[in-house]
């Protein structure tokens, strides 16, 4: 599913325009952005939680030419699944394993 797609199945659960609907989803992914750029971290109960890791400094290497290069320290979204959402997932295929057994 991708945001048009999110978008349109809001517009058709919640019975609102698509304008509304695509500023929902905007306003919820600014929300989320906003809080993980301030450092703070996200959580939907169920589904899943995003948060900053950080990373320190480091010595890589260029692949093309094998020299050593300084990697700056960085800051990268992650993303953890929650445990309803794993087990949703997972559900079909626990469902054919005792089928089978």
């Amino acid at each position: 599913m991708n945001k048009l797609e999110l978008i349109a199945t809001l517009k058709n659960e919640a019975d609102i325009s698509k304008a509304e609907a695509a500023e929902v989803v905007q306003i919820f992914f600014d929300s989320m952005t906003e809080a993980l750029a301030q450092g703070e971290r996200v959580e939907i109960r169920g589904l899943c939680s995003f948060f900053i890791k950080e990373y320190k400094s480091y010595t890589g290497r260029n692949p093309k030419t094998g020299e050593k290069v300084r990697i700056q320290p960085k800051k990268l979204p992650f993303f953890k699944c929650g445990k309803e959402l794993k087990e949703r997932v997972d559900y079909p295929q626990k469902t054919e394993k005792s089928v089978k057994g």
